[in-house]
């Protein structure tokens, strides 16, 4: 059987890495599976990736703050980078001839450069299942509903999706209430939890013996994801940790590959200041690094979060406020429901951010997984795929039962 995943990769780590997660469990479990991923992703390269998985790189797009797609690296017009784009999408559908197809958030595909090959898809190979993925949270509302009606979306996925993956909880976030799905769409709506990754390649132990953490210390983990945005987050921290008095705790930080050159070369400076921080740009083993940390303070973009928690970490998380409040929304809902603090962005300094390290720090309770918080994202989603791949019309609805009360991990 043949998979091919389209993840569009506009902004930061975030979107391949869920893909890639999804993909790995996928192959494991699907004997016969092949899968091409065709993404615009910059560090696609960067990643290890497992036997019977290739890839098509497509020219890379851009979202800056402001939300307004541009072309990240070509000195070419927006307008033929999609065409590029979308010609490129378009001929691999046509050679690779895929069982299904997996489609990240965007039913059209960044300004409509899916739409092709849908039409192509419908006409000539109608066998060809379509999934469209969507995590927890997009935006808001209001801005989601807006997008979702301006664009045609609802419309999109009543005539071209068999299935919508939803990777999250509606106890924590109902789409199809809170995004106004029509029953055409919101039939087709299936809740698989949320995505647990694998362990790191290295153990607690040995992350912590390289990283040379005492068995009487503590070590904190600061990582703003693809830190295209995340200098702000980090050069906070380090301001905070440079005015503490003899830290007991060590630091790990992890600056992100989309940052920008001049704002990483300024946080090693800083950090050069404290022999108890190391900084590092990337890492393809995120997981280890959580693992050996006993407080993590990071972004709240949906794979940090689903990490963090499923290790049972004390976790702050300082969001994303802009262009979109998908973070916004993430860390309220995990604060209220006791799984994490959060401190607005517009309200973080240095003292306060040490603060509230200061009282995780102090505490000891831990677990291993965030009571109440469904991960079973990745069996359910190589479910849904194989039985869609296995039987023409898919009828089947794959219950589980989600605990409904959610109890803190603070």
């Amino acid at each position: 059987m043949r998979l091919m995943v389209y993840s569009h990769d506009a902004f930061g780590l975030g979107n391949i890495r869920r893909m890639l997660t999804i993909c790995e469990h996928l192959l494991s479990t699907i004997t016969d599976l092949s899968i091409l991923v065709v993404s615009g992703s910059p560090m696609l390269q960067s990643f290890r990736l497992p036997p019977r998985l290739d890839y098509i790189k497509i020219p890379c797009l851009n979202r800056g703050e402001s939300g307004e797609i541009s072309v990240k690296y070509l000195n070419t017009e927006i307008a033929e980078t999609v065409k590029l784009r979308s010609d490129l999408i378009l001929m691999a559908a046509i050679n690779f001839k895929p069982d299904a197809i997996l489609v990240d958030k965007k039913p059209y595909g960044i300004k409509n450069e899916l739409l092709t090959t849908l039409k192509f898809l419908k006409k000539q190979l109608p066998q060809t299942k379509l999934l469209l993925l969507l995590r927890d949270i997009l935006d808001s509302p209001e801005k989601t509903v807006s997008e979702w009606k301006e664009h045609g979306f609802y419309e999109a996925v009543e005539k071209f999706y068999d299935q919508i993956l939803v990777v999250g909880m509606p106890e924590v976030f109902d789409i199809c209430r809170e995004y106004q799905f029509p029953q055409a769409v919101a039939q087709k709506v299936r809740y698989c939890g949320y995505l647990r990754k694998e362990p790191g390649l290295k153990s607690r132990e040995i992350r912590r013996q390289e990283l040379q953490v005492k068995e009487s210390e503590q070590l904190v983990l600061v990582t703003p994801g693809g830190g295209e945005d995340g200098y702000q987050l980090v050069d906070t921290y380090l301001t905070g940790v440079a005015q503490q008095q003899a830290a007991a705790f060590r630091s790990v930080i992890i600056c992100g590959s989309e940052m920008p050159a001049q704002q990483r070369e300024q946080l090693h400076q800083k950090a050069a200041l404290n022999p108890k921080v190391k900084i590092l740009e990337f890492t393809d083993d995120l997981m280890s690094y959580i693992d050996a940390a006993d407080v993590a303070v990071c972004m709240s973009g949906y794979n940090t979060i689903t990490e963090v928690l499923s290790l049972g970490k004390r976790t702050i998380a300082v969001p994303r406020i802009k262009p979109a409040s998908e973070q916004l929304m993430r860390a309220e809902k995990m604060s209220k429901l006791g799984l994490l603090a959060m401190i607005h962005p517009d309200e973080v300094t240095p003292v306060n951010l040490m603060n509230l390290l200061s009282i995780k720090l102090n505490k000891t309770h831990s677990c291993a997984l965030a009571p109440g918080l469904d991960l079973g994202g990745l069996p359910r989603i190589s479910h849904y795929i194989s039985h869609l791949l296995s039987n023409p019309v898919d009828s089947i609805n794959f219950n589980f039962s989600p605990l409904k009360a959610i109890v803190t991990v603070q």
